[in-house]
């Protein structure tokens, strides 16, 4: 029996490999968003917080929180003035209603861009889907917080919300 020369056997794994990340974006499908691919908005965002996709939101909610820097949620979060420019530039061209609609639109269904709340944890979709979650898990000391999303959702910051 004759086995297949190295590079088909190569090629077979890089095959089998796309067809499983390609299916495994399919299967997250409602559940997907791709993750932050700029290195300011992943070392200033990710800095305190998982790097939220901008397909979560509008572009008017990030253009408010990116104006409003110095009270975000409570924080004082502001940036040099170049890198807010560059931050924010990459959130409002990849938000749930410009560049990241294939994505954002699933979550953003039914929200009125221009009164978007900045928290996609308020968003219908999202309280949809965490709705079956109790109140005392939210104050678990490994979660704290609605907005961890990685408490709970492993690859969350390769895009991957499902279960």
């Amino acid at each position: 029996m004759k086995f297949p020369t190295r590079p088909v056997v190569l090629g077979l794994l890089a095959l089998g490999f796309s067809a499983l990340i390609l299916s495994r974006a399919q299967a997250g499908g409602g559940h997907y968003y791709p993750p932050v691919a700029d290195s300011v908005v992943k070392e200033e965002c990710g800095s305190c917080h998982l790097a939220f996709p901008p397909s979560m939101l509008p572009a008017s909610s990030w253009k408010r929180m990116m104006g409003e820097l110095d009270k975000h949620f409570g924080d004082d979060a502001s940036v040099d003035p170049e890198a807010a420019r560059k931050i924010t530039a990459y959130l409002v061209a990849n938000a749930g209603d410009t560049g990241g609609q294939r994505y954002g639109g699933k979550l953003l269904r039914g929200v009125d861009p221009a009164t978007a709340p900045q928290r996609i944890t308020t968003l219908p979709k999202w309280v949809r889907e965490h709705r079956e979650v109790q109140d005392w898990e939210w104050r678990h000391k490994d979660v704290r917080s609605k907005a961890n999303c990685t408490a709970c959702h492993a690859d969350a910051e390769l895009g991957y919300y499902e279960d």
